[in-house]
């Protein structure tokens, strides 16, 4: 078993653990310095989602519009195609 943790992990459990570690303590220093915090990077997404969600509603309302507009001319233009090249 512990063969497969190795190999899963890529290293020991305790060394992999010691890398996260530094690793972690690294990456929060740096977003420390620029700044940017958990909570701000929830919040951006977040926000990026809804964003996506509420412009697809809104094509998809614009989407309605431009049916019905093309529709106001090409339904009474097929109509009348339809009755002149009707046989008689």
């Amino acid at each position: 078993m512990s063969n497969g943790v190795n190999g899963f992990l890529g290293d020991s459990p305790l060394r992999v653990i010691i890398k996260l570690l530094i690793l972690s303590v690294a990456v929060g220093f740096l977003m420390s310095i620029f700044g940017l915090y958990p909570d701000d990077i929830l919040f951006a997404a977040r926000d990026f989602v809804l964003d996506i969600w509420n412009t697809g509603f809104k094509t998809l309302g614009r989407l309605g519009d431009y049916l019905l507009l093309g529709a106001v001319i090409v339904v009474p233009i097929f109509i009348l195609i339809r009755l002149f090249s009707y046989k008689r």
